[in-house]
């Protein structure tokens, strides 16, 4: 009754207005769970029971790709305790003060570490995160900004990256062609995540926010920080209790060599689950990569690494050090806990045919020959609806991509298939942004440690400003079908759209 039809995706849309309306995620995630297993077991008690624990909660759980995910984030977070602890991340925040001294630089430098770190977005989100910090601390930045910042080079950096966990991703789901060729060509129509970027250095120059980051970058710079948010440690009562004094050692080169081999180490991670040591080239490698386990193997060796490095420079000791990572699981906690109901969620409408009915949408859409030119715009906005309701980037690409391929046969010369194919991955970062169900939205606001709910209300109204320049430029591609013209015309667009924002904000003070 329920399968296949508009209400697969209700569990997640009433989660999501939940928490929007009442600013819990929690709660909010958990009612939209219980929807989704009363939807499917047809009011059965008994069936809703079965459904949202055994069928949901416990085989998110014990799924590995999702067990691999949750590793790499207790792992991540005692790399981060320890820099902490070390007095690493104190010593970055002295020299980056000295160094980089405005809140445009600030963010500028923030922005520039979200593009190096293009290898995959979890990775990105918590070690950005970790870094700036102290930097836009000290230069108040509000924890809000910082987490849009991370953010807006998440997602939208890994998705026009050809060396990423997310270009793999994208390859795998290509049937009958070469997936890569399709990705790097599908580049320079990924309006939005193009235009992401461009927005936020347009924000950052210009000096101004708007919507809700304007008032909450308003209380930040007028009283330093005392209306901060609660960081997302102290949801575990970790904060409430007393921790060992930071290092007085701790200098730049104890948060840059950690970091530096985390990141390496990563990389080599993601390889080696690709076979790159067994023959297989780089580029291969990366698209046959398993991200979750080759940034489990990654994050495990840079922490004996980084212990080993402080015991060395005699900054920790070894009591110090061990006590230093079930903290940096506590600072977790949060972010763990509302993974798994959006894990659990998304299990719930996939378990109603959400995939199915999306593809059926399509397909209807891609048979009528005078909406062909509208595809890439349409398929935009589906995506996005997609992503949106179930929080998935990578599922969305999973569910649309081999639809928009087997519409065109697999067709590299034709350019319309790989601007929809774009508009595909486009909508799917677009939805990813807006959903507080989404787990990089998530990881974006344990990075920042910024409370979740606040990081998604005042991103929100930029990620519909990127959307709406986005559609509107998908429906030029879809007529024009030459990024030539269609990508400096959506550049263009979006500056003089921040322009206009910026003066309506002026009017309104």
């Amino acid at each position: 009754m329920f399968v296949n039809t508009f209400w697969a995706l209700m569990p997640a849309v009433v989660a999501i207005a939940l928490a929007l309306i009442t600013k819990e995620v929690y709660s909010s995630l958990f009612i939209g769970i219980l929807l989704g297993g009363v939807l499917y077991s047809g009011f059965s008690f008994t069936g809703t029971m079965e459904h949202v624990f055994v069928d949901g909660m416990i085989a998110q759980l014990s799924d590995p790709w999702n067990v691999g995910i949750l590793i790499f984030l207790v792992v991540l977070g005692s790399m981060v305790m320890l820099m902490n602890r070390a007095g690493g991340s104190a010593a970055f925040g002295r020299w980056a003060v000295a160094h980089v001294r405005t809140k445009t630089g600030a963010q500028i430098a923030t922005i520039v570490l979200g593009v190096l770190i293009f290898i995959d977005d979890y990775f990105n989100c918590l070690t950005v995160g970790s870094v700036m910090r102290p930097l836009t601390d000290k230069h108040r930045i509000s924890r809000e900004k910082l987490a849009y910042l991370i953010d807006a080079t998440a997602a939208p950096v890994c998705i026009i990256a050809p060396i990423s966990s997310w270009a793999a991703a994208v390859t795998g789901f290509v049937d009958g062609a070469n997936g890569l060729t399709l990705f790097v060509r599908a580049i320079p129509y990924n309006f939005y995540a193009i235009l992401t970027i461009v927005m936020m250095l347009a924000l950052t120059w210009m000096k101004f926010d708007y919507g809700p980051m304007r008032r909450t970058e308003a209380v930040q710079q007028q009283d330093g920080g005392r209306e901060r948010e609660t960081p997302a440690s102290s949801l575990t009562g970790a904060e409430d209790q007393p921790h060992p004094p930071v290092s007085g050692s701790g200098k730049v080169i104890h948060l840059v060599l950690p970091i530096v081999t985390l990141i390496v180490c990563c990389v080599i991670g993601m390889i080696y689950t690709g076979g790159f040591f067994d023959g297989v080239g780089f580029i291969d490698a990366f698209s046959n990569s398993d991200a979750s386990v080759g940034l489990v193997y990654g994050s495990v060796i840079a922490l004996l690494i980084t212990i080993l490095f402080y015991l060395l420079t005699k900054v920790l000791r070894f009591n110090e050090c061990m006590n230093a990572i079930p903290e940096g699981f506590k600072s977790m906690v949060p972010a763990i806990l509302i993974l798994t109901f959006a894990w659990t969620l998304k299990s719930m409408t996939d378990a109603l045919g959400a995939k199915e009915y999306v593809a059926g949408i399509v397909s209807n859409i891609a048979d009528d020959q005078a909406l062909m030119s509208l595809l890439p715009a349409i398929v935009f906005l589906i995506g996005t609806f997609l992503a949106f309701a179930t929080g998935t980037s990578w599922g969305t690409f999973g569910i649309l991509i081999p639809i928009v391929v087997n519409v065109f046969g697999a067709d590299l010369n034709n350019e319309l298939m790989i601007i929809a194919i774009s508009a595909c991955m486009a909508g799917a970062v677009c939805g990813d942004h807006c959903s507080p169900i989404s787990d990089t939205t998530i990881m974006a606001s344990a990075g920042a440690q910024c409370e979740h709910i606040r990081h998604v209300s005042t991103q929100l109204p930029y990620a519909l400003t990127a959307a709406a320049v986005s559609f509107i430029v998908y429906i030029l591609a879809g007529f024009i079908r030459n990024w030539y013209i269609c990508l400096p015309l959506g550049i263009v667009l979006m500056v003089l759209t921040m322009a206009a924002a910026k003066n309506y904000s002026k009017r309104q003070k």
